[in-house]
This record gives C-alpha cells, sequence and structure tokens, in this order.
C-alpha cells in the first residue's frame, strides 16, 4: 500500500467514496510507465527525508544501487531487487535498506514502477501492469550479471507487485526468496471504512479515479488479490517471508500481512522484539526491520540487530508534513 507518501489518502479516499451518491463507471485500467533511477543520492534515516530528498532529485537511486557492472559475490551469488510501494518511488522506500545490502556484499537493484497517465508518482498504476515491469527489470539484471536466480524485497504494493510477477507471471523460474515487508497481501479494510466503501455503488471507481487504481486492488477482497491469492497464494520453487507489525497503520487487519501457502514464514516484529512498535512508515527505516531483512536473505551469515524500543507511531509526524506542505 502506501510507501510513506499521502498517508491520509486511504482513510480520507474512504469517506469521501462514502459520501458520493449513484453509480460511476470507468474504463479499463490504462498502461504505465517503469524507469530506472541512476543518479547518485545520500543515504536516509527516514522516510520523510528520504521523500523530501526524492522530490527534489527525480532520478535519485537508491545508495549502492543499480551498479550493472556489480559481480555476484560467491557469499551472495544472488542479486537483491527491490519493489517499492505505492505513491513512492525506489529511493524514497529503499535508501537505508540499499546500501545496508550493497555494504553486506549484494549486488542490489531497483526500479520504479507503475507511474500512471497523469500521476505524479510511481506505485499508481495497474498492478498487473507494474507485475510485467517489475519482470522485465528481473530480466534485465539477470542479464548483467550472469544470475540464474535473484531474491526480492518488496515493501508494501512492491510485495504484491513482486509476488504477481513471480505467482502469475512465471518469475518463480527466476527468484529463489520472496520477503514482503509490510506487504498487504490479503489487503486492507482501511479501518472498515472500506469495506463499507465496497458496498456503495460506484464507491471504488471514484477512488480509483481520485486517488489510484493501485490503492483499490490493495484493498481487502479485491479482485487482484482474489486472483492472485487463489487458489493458492504460493507457488512452488520460492521461499516466501513476510515480515509485519502488529501496530501497522495501513494493513488492518494486521493479520492480513501473512501468506498461508505451503512453506510460507511470516514474522511479527512484537514476536522477536516486544518493545519496538515500529507501524508500516517506518519499517523500511527501523534498524530491527533492515536487520531482520538481512538475516532472512542469509540467515547463515547474520543475526538479530538490537532490540530496543520503538515509540508508537514514530515517522509519522514527519510523512504527514512532509506530503502536505
Amino acid at each position: 500500500m502506501a510507501g510513506g507518501r499521502r498517508t491520509s489518502a486511504v482513510l480520507a479516499a474512504a469517506c469521501a467514496a462514502l459520501i458520493v451518491a449513484g453509480s460511476q463507471a470507468t474504463a479499463e485500467p490504462a498502461g504505465s510507465t517503469a524507469s530506472v533511477p541512476r543518479a547518485p543520492a545520500p543515504p536516509a534515516a527516514s522516510s520523510a527525508q528520504a521523500a523530501a530528498y526524492a522530490d527534489e532529485h527525480v532520478d535519485a537511486a537508491p545508495p549502492g544501487s543499480n551498479d550493472f557492472e556489480c559481480v555476484p559475490s560467491v557469499q551472495h551469488p544472488r542479486p537483491v531487487v527491490l519493489a517499492h510501494g505505492t505513491d513512492s518511488n525506489s529511493y524514497t522506500d529503499f535508501a537505508a535498506l540499499a546500501p545496508l545490502l550493497a555494504d553486506s556484499g549484494w549486488c542490489v537493484y531497483a526500479v520504479n514502477f507503475g507511474k500512471a497517465p497523469g500521476a505524479d508518482d510511481y506505485g499508481t498504476g495497474d498492478i498487473r501492469v507494474s507485475g510485467r515491469q517489475f519482470g522485465d527489470f528481473v530480466d534485465a539484471v539477470r542479464a548483467a550479471t550472469g544470475a540464474a536466480d535473484v531474491d526480492v524485497v518488496g515493501f508494501s504494493q512492491g510485495a504484491t507487485v513482486a509476488r504477481y510477477y513471480i505467482n502469475r507471471l512465471g518469475g518463480a523460474a527466476a527468484v529463489d526468496r520472496w520477503i514482503g515487508v509490510a506487504s498487504p497481501s490479503y489487503g486492507g479494510t482501511f479501518y472498515g471504512l472500506g469495506t463499507i466503501a465496497a458496498q456503495v455503488p460506484g464507491a471504488t471507481d471514484i477512488i480509483a479515479d481520485e486517488f489510484s487504481v493501485a490503492l483499490v486492488q490493495q484493498a481487502q477482497g479485491s479482485e487482484l488479490l482474489t486472483e492472485l491469492n487463489n487458489p493458492t497464494d504460493t507457488v512452488p520453487g520460492v521461499e516466501y517471508t513476510t515480515i509485519g507489525t502488529r501496530v501497522d497503520e495501513v494493513i488492518q487487519p494486521p493479520s492480513n500481512v501473512a501468506l498461508h501457502g505451503p512453506g510460507a514464514v511470516n514474522l511479527v516484529i512484537q514476536d522477536l522484539c516486544p518493545d519496538n512498535l515500529t507501524g508500516h512508515f517506518n519499517m523500511p527505516y527501523d534498524n530491527f526491520s533492515l536487520a531482520l531483512i538481512r538475516q532472512t536473505l542469509d540467515p547463515d551469515s547474520y543475526g538479530l540487530g538490537p532490540c530496543v524500543p520503538v515509540a508508537l507511531g514514530t515517522g509519522i509526524p514527519e510523512v504527514i508534513l512532509e506530503s502536505n506542505f
């Protein structure tokens, strides 16, 4: 879902839809565009800091990423490909994770996908189209590095984009490990407002028009998620791990992060570090979450990071200010 921007959009969209009378048909989702960011950029310490930098540097690449001359090491033979969230981009969501992985010896890559016609941000177009764009990028990474397989890390919507590529577009043949961070695997109800909006004729069409089709596709029970999760939400040959938080501000109920297919592993931050109350928007910049991602990629070489208290709501005020002022 949201990747650190327009934090009030979800609830505002649902509320707006509920007060609109009547039904309004919309056309099929139009195509979207993708790009490979290449401009060097500094690490960031928070989602708000990264988003502010990305606003002024539209081609910013996550630090340490998109070196197409990188040669995978014996320790880390599979490149890691990152998939960003909604209304976002690779730099905004991975300006901390990418340098961590690159400094640890991985070849790291990231693509900006799903920029709908007329949209200001990526991650707004039809997720099916974004899945194809992500798959094309994985093919380019494999060709450049000579790697037979890659590992993928998706944050929020990016987890669904990557899983759509794997489960529905043949990506299982090219992916060894999928990690979904704050993954909207079964969507969100937006604190019940999404469920109500789904019952109002034309409400979801209005949300798609006003905000994005990708937002609608991440609601619990959406056509896209029903397609993706049936008859099973995993496919053979890929290791699936979700990393969630019980205090997710976007995915409600937070249990909707979990996958149920054979072999899926579902991790919850508070099960491993009870005092860490990091939420959806802070996860890509939470040190414990970052260390957990790295450990999941290579459990033989890395352990968990220090467990320290993280206050509920950390990072949210700054994201709201950056997004609206």
